[in-house]
């Protein structure tokens, strides 16, 4: 089973890679052209905007994704009342797929019937709140869909590290007087490095391969606004049928997961101490 699963994704991974040096439209062959597809992919201004759309995705997504989901940790951390319930509810929305939430967050944030829509109808008629229709702002709209259904797994993993961490440490810290703030900033955080980690990895992992989202809330729009990697490589597989340069934008997005996971691999691998 293992070694099977390693020839499928080993040799898919070699055969994208290798018609990627080659000019295959419709089906593939094997006439190369060197490095001519990636030449025509960095210069193409709508892969360049997708870039550019996952960067500021991603890294606002990381640090928000982290900084809710711990805080939310943290405040269940605290043994309150309907623990288990407010746990459901924030877990919830990770239980959607991305077509649903997409077309939920498409509805909310639509300025006829959604948001904007209910604000002024409570009497403030000059507010003004349509993401998804503003070229300058599109990706923060898709940014709140995105982290309305992912947080709520990052704060089961923040609090399955704090429930984790040993009793005794905390009656420490009260002892010491030290305050609670910089309890979990000094001492807490570095004792949940591992779980930080994996949750960092597993946040990547959905940014690099952001596509549903975008499809149901904007399908890339307003023009190329909200374009993303993941979309140009279906476009221009299947609708554009250029298998040549979707293999040149996937094997791009396959660095891009390499450049993710070595360092992880470093970090949880390569930095312990393995002395016995």
């Amino acid at each position: 089973m293992i070694f099977t699963a390693l020839v499928v994704f080993l040799g898919g991974t070699i055969w994208t890679i290798v018609y990627s040096f080659t000019n295959s439209k419709l089906l593939p062959r094997l006439r190369f052209v060197g490095l001519d597809q990636y030449d025509r992919l960095w210069s193409t201004p709508r892969w360049l905007a997708s870039i550019e759309n996952l960067f500021i995705y991603g890294i606002l997504s990381l640090i928000l994704s982290l900084l809710i989901g711990f805080i939310l940790a943290a405040l269940l951390d605290q043994k309150i009342r309907f623990e288990d319930t407010f746990r459901t509810i924030f877990l919830y929305p990770f239980a959607l797929s991305f077509i649903v939430t997409g077309l939920v967050w498409q509805w909310l944030l639509n300025p006829d019937f959604g948001v904007q829509s209910v604000v002024r109808s409570l009497g403030w008629d000059s507010f003004t709140f349509n993401p998804l229709y503003d070229q300058r702002i599109v990706i923060y709209g898709l940014l709140i869909a995105g982290l309305w259904q992912g947080t709520g797994l990052v704060m089961c993993l923040m609090l399955a590290g704090l429930r984790g961490i040993d009793e005794d440490i905390w009656k420490a810290a009260r002892v010491d007087g030290i305050p609670m703030w910089k309890t979990y900033l000094f001492i807490v955080v570095p004792m949940m490095r591992p779980v930080f980690i994996t949750t960092l990895v597993i946040i990547a992992s959905g940014i690099v391969r952001l596509y549903d989202l975008v499809v149901a809330q904007t399908s890339g729009g307003p023009g190329h606004a909200s374009e993303v990697p993941a979309k140009y490589v279906y476009d221009y597989m299947f609708a554009a049928q250029n298998l040549g340069q979707g293999f040149a934008a996937s094997t791009m997005m396959l660095l891009s997961v390499v450049i993710v996971v070595v360092p992880w691999a470093y970090l949880e691998f390569g930095g312990r101490d393995r002395r016995v």
